[in-house]
């Protein structure tokens, strides 16, 4: 099985080869999300080929993140690589991965339609497609922040996963459970793009007729195979928001931490406070003191985290600046790589 390819070691090897490009970001802690939740809320902020592969160059399709990241890494080889993205993709994603050197392609609306073109291209260009989230090396890549999770945070409960194609979420939650099978993994998806909520109920892949979801994280039509098998047998949830609520709640983000998030970063946070099973509202009973000791322990990867507010070596001055918090909500260092905001 699929599953059974993924071990923890798998996770521990990506993460060495990644290790010496990619920044350790920090958890940070939130106060007024932990108040607001009535849990006690972190956030994870994040913002291989053979020498055939690489003479012939990489291609892939990509919302943007996916396709930074190749780029970055073909830069970082040598290696030419073409990227395509929906023609409605954030202007800045499209430049920053023209700033790592790729060649963008700008094709359709929707990943699904620029994917198509990427796979046409690989037909008459030769080039050696990468999958943005079905390749089980990309995942166990991605699964990395999983492990940064439980090294930051053993004692975490719950990790909640924003969910496009399922890469990030397959990664993660087989990187958890081969370390602890009882941390739950729960996912979020836009209400107006629920493919993998309805491919778990079904039993099997379903292409959605049509999307209604502007937030290009969340936007596919049709998940992987490998992430619907993964996702079926590790993750104990799934949920699914709106975009007026997501959006909402990105604002409610900036005002009050002082970071820029996307929306797909947005949806984990704002799922936490209707999580089934949380215990919600034991707290309110409760002395503050109290309330913390039964709180349960959980993190959101927030993987869309700008970067700028997210380097490996944050400090609590790092998040006091750019209008930091008021009301003398200061953040304050937490050990262990985890960071206190408000």
């Amino acid at each position: 099985m699929v599953v059974a390819e993924l071990s923890t070691a798998t996770f521990r090897d990506a993460q060495k080869h990644v290790g010496a490009h990619a920044h350790r970001t920090p958890l940070l802690a939130s106060r007024t999300l932990s108040d607001v939740t009535g849990l006690d809320v972190l956030l994870k902020a994040e913002s291989h080929l053979t020498d055939e592969e690489k003479r012939a160059g990489v291609i892939c399709s990509s919302a943007g993140n996916h396709a930074q990241g190749v780029a970055l890494a073909a830069a970082l080889h040598g290696i030419r690589a073409v990227v395509v993205m929906a023609e409605n993709a954030t202007p800045a994603k499209i430049e920053a991965t023209r700033g790592y050197g790729a060649e963008v392609v700008l094709h359709g609306t929707i990943w699904d339609e620029a994917n198509e073109k990427a796979l046409e291209l690989v037909e008459t260009g030769g080039f050696t497609y990468i999958h943005p989230f079905d390749d089980l090396e990309l995942i166990a890549g991605q699964g990395t922040l999983g492990l940064e999770i439980y090294d930051a945070l053993p004692e975490v409960h719950t990790v909640v996963v924003p969910i496009g194609g399922g890469g990030l979420i397959s990664g993660v939650a087989a990187a958890l459970k081969s370390l602890n099978p009882k941390i739950r993994i729960v996912g979020v998806e836009s209400s107006g793009a629920p493919a993998m909520q309805r491919s778990v109920a079904e039993g099997h892949r379903i292409e959605l007729e049509e999307v209604h979801c502007s937030i290009d994280g969340l936007k596919v039509k049709r998940v992987g195979q490998n992430t619907l098998d993964i996702v079926t047998r590790m993750v104990d949830d799934i949920v699914t928001l709106p975009d007026e609520r997501i959006f909402e709640a990105l604002l409610w983000t900036l005002a009050r931490t002082k970071i820029v998030v996307e929306g797909a970063a947005t949806s984990t946070w704002i799922s936490s406070a209707v999580l089934p099973g949380t215990e919600r509202g034991r707290r309110r009973h409760k002395p503050r003191q109290a309330a913390r000791e039964v709180r349960k322990r959980v993190t959101v990867d927030c993987e869309d985290f700008c970067p700028n507010f997210c380097p490996s070596e944050l400090t609590s001055a790092d998040l006091a600046s750019s209008s930091g918090p008021k009301n003398g909500d200061s953040p304050v260092a937490r050990p262990s790589n985890r960071r206190l905001i408000t």
